[in-house]
């Protein structure tokens, strides 16, 4: 049997009269798409462009069927660059997998050599899938916020969606670095949890309330958002003069009703943070912060492993924003 025609299983989506339909298919290698690497995922992640490529949303995933998953680690079965040698554990994230390239919820994918990114040492493919984009995700943010000079004697620090996969990760790291976090997040019964990972206060959702005064008392030096809309641009009036925002994420929606009065008027910077499409340096120099002294070991502790057959419930979940934690997907549960 030549390796083209070996077969694997594969949770792929499938559009159907009744919409968008998840379900485990049996695919053979030959079906995947051109690349010069092919890995055989032991580990992928969950994260809410999945869901969103899950559901039939044309503007993360154009064709169908389609295999999502942003996120994958595993193994190189076969190369053609002398970059990337057989038998070596690979992490691979963002770029165009798991949108229009198959992804990590199948057991295997083919990708460009600059997709991907040699495994740091102590790690294995489920811890890097514990972190995966959302980890990735959150060391960037941090790393931007140091980088502009926060420090934790200027005072707290938020993070919005806290008890999301991004904002969870980041409330553990900048705990660790020594800052006093408070969480921000409309799950109150995730509060002890938050705790646990380090913050020193926990917020609800409704301490970023839409308020119509342009500014208002400066409570956070600094802060990492994770929702975008109304609570970043209120967020945003909250912030110490001449602090910094990263920002991420859109689930409270990607229009940003603010005006330029935190800008000019308190100095107050605004820092886009992309995970995607990032040079593979960047990407490394993160992973390897992870695995070193950046190192979460709440967040690693509390991952929860499924099998392709949850994948569809977890999905769904994170469309209902009901989701929270880290979930891993484990091939060899299934």
């Amino acid at each position: 049997m030549t390796i083209d025609t070996t077969e694997f299983r594969a949770w792929r989506v499938e559009e159907t009269d009744a919409g968008f339909v998840g379900r485990e298919r049996t695919l053979r290698i030959a079906d995947l798409p051109d690349g010069e690497v092919l890995v055989r995922v032991a580990h992928s992640s969950l994260n809410y462009k999945d869901a969103l490529s899950a559901s039939g949303n044309r503007g993360v995933t154009r064709q169908y069927p389609h295999t999502p998953g942003i996120d994958a680690a595993g193994e190189v079965v076969a190369s053609s660059v002398d970059a990337v040698t057989v038998g070596r554990p690979e992490i691979v994230t963002g770029y165009d997998l798991g949108m229009n390239t198959d992804g990590g919820f199948g057991e295997y994918i083919r990708v460009p050599a600059s997709w991907c990114v040699p495994m740091p040492s102590g790690w294995d493919s489920r811890t890097a899938m514990v972190y995966g984009t959302a980890g990735l995700t959150a060391g960037l943010c941090v790393r931007k916020l140091l980088r502009m000079g926060a420090a934790p004697e200027q005072g707290r620090v938020a993070v919005t969606g806290a008890s999301g996969a991004v904002g969870s990760v980041a409330v553990e790291l900048l705990a660790k670095l020594g800052f006093e976090v408070v969480a921000i997040s409309g799950k109150a019964d995730h509060a002890d949890q938050l705790r646990q990972l380090g913050a020193t206060e926990v917020m609800g959702r409704d301490a970023l309330a839409e308020d119509r005064k342009p500014l208002l008392k400066p409570e956070f030096a600094n802060a990492v958002d994770t929702v975008g809309g109304v609570p970043l641009a209120e967020l945003l009036k909250r912030i110490q003069p001449g602090g910094s925002v990263s920002i991420c994420g859109l689930v409270a929606g990607p229009q940003l009703p603010t005006s330029v009065f935190p800008f000019i008027l308190r100095g107050i910077n605004l820092l886009g943070v992309d995970s995607v499409d990032i040079p593979l340096a960047e990407k490394a120099e993160i992973w390897e912060k992870l695995a070193g002294p950046w190192a979460c070991p709440g967040i690693e502790a509390s991952a929860r492993d499924i099998g392709r057959s949850q994948l569809d419930e977890c999905l769904k979940a994170f469309l209902a924003g009901a989701s929270a934690g880290k979930r891993v997907l484990d091939h060899a549960l299934d």
